[in-house]
């Protein structure tokens, strides 16, 4: 999703989830958008798992998820105003990979599932729900442990050097802009979702059913 100039937005999960709740895993991450374009047109690209392509190094012991940017020579299907990497690597035990990044990007390496190393010569050991922060250089080097595989994604990209102002879910370069983006959501200039509280009545219910089971594990 771009935002741009500003519309209202909701991912909601399936009708069953909605009435009985589960488990639903995902990330959601921001990815700042130059001053420019600020005010952009929005634009939602609805991507299913098929369409998003996945790659497997010569040994079949590496997969890649190429969310955005590119990676063993495939381009990512989603289009990014901001040059990004958005990988999810997922390699075998004990399996090596090493992905090369634009010199100028900064970026991190999340691990979510697993354990192992990042880096060459001075690894870091890492295991789940740490991170790396990306040093200089044209690659990264990841390796998983032994005896488990890892799940890593890798997030980087060309950092824009302007300032950032955020305020809820608004993130601008002014506080003016910001003051300016909260009267157009509450004038209704973004737009409205139909239907939208009996759906979040709806999951506040199964949460509430959840939790009195037991199973509900609680928001990360």
């Amino acid at each position: 999703m771009t935002a741009g100039s500003g519309f209202v937005h909701s991912e909601m999960p399936s009708e069953d989830i909605m009435k009985n709740g589960g488990k639903v895993e995902g990330f959601q991450l921001w990815v700042n958008l130059r001053a420019d374009d600020k005010m952009i047109r929005p634009r939602y690209q609805d991507t299913p798992p098929e369409k998003i392509p996945v790659k497997t190094t010569a040994d079949g012991k590496v997969k890649v998820k190429v969310i955005a940017g590119k990676s063993l020579g495939t381009n990512a299907e989603i289009e990014t105003r901001t040059p990004i990497m958005y990988l999810d690597i997922h390699l075998k035990e004990g399996a090596s990979f090493t992905q090369s990044v634009p010199k100028e990007y900064k970026g991190i390496l999340y691990v979510w599932r697993g354990s192992g190393y990042l880096g060459e010569g001075t690894e870091k050991n890492v295991k789940m729900g740490q991170m790396g922060v990306m040093g200089e250089g044209d690659s990264v080097t990841m390796t998983a442990a032994d005896d488990e595989e890892m799940r890593v994604l890798l997030i980087a990209g060309e950092p824009l050097n302007e300032n950032v102002v955020r305020s809820g879910p608004f993130v601008m370069n002014t506080w003016a802009e910001i003051q300016q983006a909260y009267t157009d959501y509450q004038s209704g200039t973004l737009g409205q979702i139909e239907g939208a509280e009996e759906r979040y009545a709806a999951t506040e219910a199964a949460k509430k059913r959840q939790k009195e089971s037991g199973r509900r594990q609680g928001d990360l």
